[in-house]
């Protein structure tokens, strides 16, 4: 797995963690004990829940070392750890709340991951997930075409997954665990200041293990290109921004039994 990088990933830290913020409002559960944060990163959305439920023992995990690091380092007041969900699930305790935002994308199998996930829950707990779905945007379009051509050599490394399935799979999937469940997908207008800016978002997640994959001309390359193409297809806006279109899915489900 290449390595996160906290630093980039912060630049957008508003942004970011917007999402979390909407999510929590929407779990209902009144004095929750334990509380699970699936791929905390740098602590931001784990803040969020601290900040929702004080009372609450909450514990972030993330499989990568800076990101726990740095969390550490924001929020020495919440327990974070290092801890590789797809392989270390079953040590973990059960919690009255799972939180996800913005990473089960790169957990691969989430017909049976997420009933992994309820399984790791109290009676009457809830799983609350948001994972971005944005393969129609343009930027993502790009980057797939470019990083799709042969010359970069991507089709013989070996790069993480980052997938998602339809929105009526995952209504499959819930119902199959619980008939107490809530989907629904909101598309964030973040104003972006030039095209460059938009780049610089997707450096630090979805164009992050491609880079890594690569030297460092070669990644410069690679950024250019995506860059050009990205400049040709958006427009600026009146104000001289640009509009980055964020598409998130979101689904709060509870455990009946």
């Amino acid at each position: 797995m290449s390595e996160w990088n906290s630093e980039q990933y912060l630049r957008f830290k508003e942004q970011r963690t917007q999402p979390a913020i909407d999510l929590v409002k929407r779990i209902s559960f009144e004095n929750p004990k334990k509380i699970l944060d699936i791929g905390c990163g740098p602590g931001n959305s784990t803040s969020v829940l601290k900040k929702a439920f004080p009372q609450a023992n909450i514990l972030g995990v993330d499989n990568s070392e800076n990101m726990i690091k740095k969390a550490k380092e924001l929020y020495p007041d919440i327990n974070f750890e290092l801890c590789d969900v797809t392989t270390e699930l079953d040590r973990l305790d059960k919690y009255d709340i799972i939180f996800s935002n913005a990473c089960l994308q790169w957990i691969p199998n989430h017909r049976e991951f997420i009933p992994m996930l309820f399984s790791r829950l109290n009676v009457n707990g809830i799983l609350a997930v948001q994972i971005p779905m944005n393969s129609q945007e343009t930027l993502f379009k790009i980057m797939n075409d470019v990083i799709s051509e042969p010359h970069w050599g991507f089709s013989s490394m070996n790069i993480e997954t980052n997938e998602t399935l339809r929105p009526e799979d995952y209504f499959d999937i819930l119902s199959s665990c619980t008939s107490n469940f809530d989907i629904w997908e909101t598309v964030y207008y973040h104003n972006m200041p030039s095209v460059e800016a938009m780049v610089e978002w997707v450096k630090g997640t979805r164009l992050r293990p491609y880079l890594n994959a690569l030297d460092n001309s070669e990644a410069e390359s690679l950024e250019k290109e995506i860059t050009r193409r990205a400049a040709d297809a958006y427009s600026t806006q009146a104000n001289g921004e640009i509009i980055f279109k964020f598409r998130r899915f979101f689904f709060v489900a509870s455990k009946l039994n």
